[in-house]
């Protein structure tokens, strides 16, 4: 990454739905320009001829049986809940309407 361009923290913090300080906007604008720079390096490697995999060594015959296991009563999961209703558990609201 050039030492020019620079990352616009702010905007990345944002969508990650997170609040900075304008220290950890320095720390982690320095530390994103560093993986950027990496991702650079990464894309200068010949792949030529190597084929896509989505683990280092061939995986095979990974499913296993479904067996029923221990389950939580409706009581115990709710027993750190901060907020229930109706046997549930009540979450923030994550997705903004358009």
């Amino acid at each position: 990454m050039d030492k020019n361009s620079a990352i616009d923290i702010s905007y990345v913090a944002s969508l990650a739905r997170i609040e900075l300080s304008d220290d950890e906007k320095v720390k982690f604008s320095a530390q994103l320009g560093q993986i950027l720079e990496y991702f650079k390096k990464l894309s200068a490697v010949d792949v030529e001829g190597v084929e896509p995999s989505a683990h280092a060594h061939a995986v095979y015959n990974v499913w296993r049986e479904d067996e029923a296991g221990p389950v939580l009563s409706v009581e115990q999961a709710l027993l750190n809940a901060p907020e229930k209703r109706e046997s549930q558990i009540v979450v923030p609201k994550v997705v903004d309407e358009a």
